[in-house]
């Protein structure tokens, strides 16, 4: 089945666009949302040096009809909102793709994966430029069988490690980098990485060896 990377432009006048590219640097990563007819509820880690003034731009906006901050320190906030207009919401829900959470939204961008039927993922698009948001794709591929038995931490973890140069020769990244770069702490990144590669290897060498002709 095939998994899309997507990224998303934001249209000018929605509140979560605006506010990221008010202040680039802070990153809003969406861990959960629900949206209904009219409406939707989310949950939002929020980090970067302008966290606090992000919440407080949140509590300020008219389409937010609630934000509770459930935690706070410097330089990150985790944060409960309803929107009067979940508009990222709305062209998965009539496509029919569940979003895979989390997801980040950067300086007026959203970044989305989603593993769907190629019809599923057209009429994808098609909604997006229904309602106006205009996307790249930054990739498209199908899943192998060791990807499938990876989790979605794993994959996260495994494909920040290719895109940072940690399989790289020489290396582009050390693990502790790689930790930083995914936000966990060095040993867990460690754990996580090689249950990873240890699926990946097995699987691959079970497939060599079922794959092999008999003589």
């Amino acid at each position: 089945m095939p998994e899309a990377k997507l990224r998303l432009t934001i249209p000018e006048d929605i509140w979560i666009g605006d506010i990221t590219r008010r202040h680039p640097d802070t990153r809003v990563r969406v861990l959960a949302a629900i949206p209904d007819e009219l409406s939707g509820v989310g949950l939002a880690e929020i980090t970067g040096p302008a966290a606090a003034a992000v919440v407080a731009e949140m509590v300020g906006e008219e389409e937010l009809t609630n934000v509770e901050t459930l935690q706070h320190r410097d330089g990150e906030a985790l944060v409960q909102f309803e929107t009067s207009n979940p508009l990222l919401l709305f062209p998965a829900r009539g496509s029919g793709i569940p979003l895979q959470m989390p997801f980040d939204i950067t300086d007026g961008e959203a970044s989305w994966e989603v593993t769907a039927p190629n019809e599923r993922l057209s009429a994808l698009g098609e909604q997006l430029e229904e309602f106006g948001i205009q996307f790249t794709v930054d990739y498209v591929h199908q899943y192998t069988a060791s990807e499938q038995v990876l989790t979605d931490r794993q994959r996260e973890i495994v494909r920040a490690a290719v895109e940072e140069g940690y399989y790289d020769t020489p290396r582009g990244c050390s693990l502790t980098e790689l930790a930083d770069a995914v936000g966990i702490a060095k040993s867990s990144c460690s754990d996580t990485l090689h249950r990873a590669e240890e699926t990946i290897v097995k699987e691959f060498v079970e497939r060599q060896l079922t794959e092999e002709p008999v003589a």
